[in-house]
This record gives structure tokens, C-alpha cells and sequence, in this order.
């Protein structure tokens, strides 16, 4: 956030990196821009690379908002065929000398720097290939609670595991919807999502849209909530 104002402290040093200090830490984890986009452009360099939140380490902003991009870029506008032939060869661990198709897959961060001329695939290059070849289903989504802090928000997924919220940006949904943070708790929302994800981590929503009026009688019933009835708990189709 430009122009942020604080000075750097000299204590509270984060216990997790030798870069920042704990607050910046915990502000940067809870955003895509990570540390460096909380400082001041004179503290960049010093945070550059902080492991506390980058889109290299699971559960941060930027790493959810990283798979996010990766499984809209398969499902949307997927890469040209001729490259992802070479993605998925190096998958395999085969090794590949197609430069121009290896430029751009580390651009876009699907392969990692080569170590003496080899290149490998990331774990965005993975989400990537899992979401060319995973089915999505359509899934009722219900916000439970968001938390304007972390920039996270609870949601059930009914056709993943009603048993356990899914953490999802609070900038997705917002972005998506039109709606203010405050007023997405008990919002019924339409996506769509991997369902057959084994961590509610590794749920990626899309194509997230307020759903319509619900039916007349659809949370009563000896069924249970609405979200059971739309699918057995833990991802399992019908």
C-alpha cells in the first residue's frame, strides 16, 4: 500500500523469517501483493521474497490467489496445445528442449528455474494440469462468516463436504458478487469448484455468482440442511 505510514520498528522481529517484523507479517500473509505490497517502496528490497507470504507457501493470499489463477487460465483460456504437451512431459519427469514453449511456461510460473539446463514443473504447473483434467461440478455455496482481517471468508460447499468450511479470498467474493464484506454471512451463492479436492485448501472456486431465490420448502424437510441434500458429504458424486 503506497504511501503507508509507519516507521520500521527496531523490535517484534517475526519469529518465521529474518526479513520483517511479525505485524507486517501477518498483514502480508492476508494479501496477494504479499509484505512488499504493505511497505513503502523504500522497504521493499528488504521484504522481497518473505516467506511468511509468498504465493510459494500454502494457506497465504497470494498463494490462493496463484491457484485461483492458474485453474481460470485452464478452464478459461487454456495454454496452446503445443505447450502444454510440453508441461505435461515434464510432469512425467521427461526433460524437453522446447525453448519457446519453456519461456512461456515460466512466465506464467508453471516451471521453475532451471537447475544446469533442466527445468521442472512447480505446484502451479500441477494445479494447472489437475484442472485441465479434473471435472468441475456446479456447487451451492453458502458464507458462513468473513473474517476483514486475514481477508478470508468461511463458506460451505454443498457439493464438496458440508462438514467443513472452505477458506475463500474475501476479494473473490466480493469482487464476484458486488457485496460488501459485512454483508456476505448467510449469502447463498452458485460456482463452480473441484469437488474432488481432499482439503479444503485445495478447493478452487470459480465462476462464482449470487444464486437466485431459493425453492419454497428447501431447508425443511427430515432431509437436513439444503446443502446435504445437494451431494454426500466429502466430495463424492451421485
Amino acid at each position: 500500500m503506497p504511501g503507508l505510514a509507519f516507521e520500521w520498528p527496531e523490535t517484534e522481529q517475526c519469529p518465521n523469517c529474518p526479513c520483517c517484523f511479525t505485524e507486517l507479517c501477518q498483514r502480508g500473509a492476508a494479501r496477494v501483493k504479499e509484505c512488499t505490497g504493505c511497505v513503502r517502496p523504500e522497504y521493499r528490497a528488504r521484504v522481497w521474497g518473505c516467506p511468511c507470504s509468498s504465493r510459494l507457501t500454502r494457506g497465504t493470499a497470494a498463494w490462493r490467489a496463484e491457484r485461483l489463477r492458474a485453474t481460470v487460465r485452464a478452464t478459461e483460456c487454456p495454454l496452446p496445445p503445443c505447450v502444454e504437451v510440453v508441461l505435461r512431459a515434464l510432469a512425467q519427469g521427461e526433460v524437453s528442449s522446447d525453448r519457446q514453449a519453456l519461456a512461456l511456461l515460466r512466465v506464467g510460473g508453471f516451471v521453475a528455474e532451471p537447475t544446469d539446463e533442466v527445468f521442472t514443473i512447480t505446484e502451479l504447473g500441477e494445479v494447472y494440469l489437475n484442472a485441465r483434467s479434473d471435472l468441475r461440478f456446479p456447487a451451492c455455496l453458502e458464507v458462513l462468516a468473513v473474517d476483514k482481517t486475514a481477508r478470508l471468508a468461511q463458506v460451505v460447499v454443498g457439493a464438496w463436504d458440508t462438514n467443513r468450511p472452505v477458506p475463500v479470498l474475501l476479494d473473490q467474493l466480493t469482487d464476484a458478487t458486488g457485496l460488501a464484506a459485512e454483508e456476505l454471512p448467510g449469502v447463498w451463492l452458485d460456482a463452480e469448484a473441484n469437488c474432488h479436492a481432499q482439503e479444503p485448501d485445495d478447493v478452487v472456486l470459480t465462476r462464482i455468482r449470487v444464486a437466485g431465490p431459493l425453492p419454497v420448502g428447501f431447508m425443511d424437510g427430515e432431509s437436513g440442511t439444503a446443502v446435504r441434500a445437494l451431494a454426500p458429504a466429502g466430495g463424492e458424486q451421485a
